[in-house]
């Protein structure tokens, strides 16, 4: 498996995957016809230009079967998307972990994005925060809900916490101590 920026050529396959993911695992959570407007048509100026600025792919053997974007001014996380045939194979999670990896080098303090219904929980694995349901308006014009998510991203490189240190671009997560306490009751 192989992470990397993604190329222009490849806006076509990336708005398959994300057409064929939300297709797939978004059924049950929106209106059949809320998916039929969100995944017709072609692909947008604003998602083309997307894809040159802040896309990253995964590829297994030279395809690409993953998605994620990543808006370094802000710390905003977009279309991570995973093909339906590798699903729920770690790829999802690898996405996530490389583009937190970028906020870190970009020194930002906090991820946000808006979850799909169905994706909540995947994102709350990943260490995102967040239970208000939301309106999300597409570029197609359309309205979903969705749960605005946020993640505090702990510096490891941060002097002013001695306990945490930096590991090239890798970040290592605090140790937490747990403590038996045991009172003895004659010196009460």
């Amino acid at each position: 498996m192989t992470i990397r920026q993604a190329r222009e050529d490849e806006v076509q396959v990336i708005w398959e995957i994300r057409n064929v993911a939300i297709s797939c695992q978004c059924v049950g959570h929106y209106s059949p016809e809320d998916l039929e407007i969100w995944t017709n048509g072609e692909t947008t100026t604003q998602f083309i230009d997307g894809v040159a600025d802040s896309f990253y792919v995964v590829t297994l053997d030279d395809c690409v079967v993953g998605t994620g974007a990543i808006h370094l001014e802000s710390g905003r996380i977009d279309a991570i998307f995973v093909h339906p045939h590798p699903m729920r194979t770690g790829i999802g999670r690898q996405i996530m972990s490389h583009l937190e990896n970028l906020a870190l080098d970009a020194r930002l303090t906090q991820l946000s994005l808006e979850s799909t219904l169905n994706a909540v929980t995947f994102y709350r694995a990943q260490g995102f925060v967040g239970d208000s349901v939301a309106k999300y308006v597409s570029p197609k014009g359309i309205s979903l809900e969705c749960i605005p998510m946020i993640k505090n991203l702990l510096r490891t490189d941060d002097m002013s916490n001695p306990t945490l240190k930096r590991d090239g671009a890798k970040a290592r997560r605090p140790l937490y101590l747990t403590l038996k306490v045991t009172v003895n009751p004659e010196r009460e």
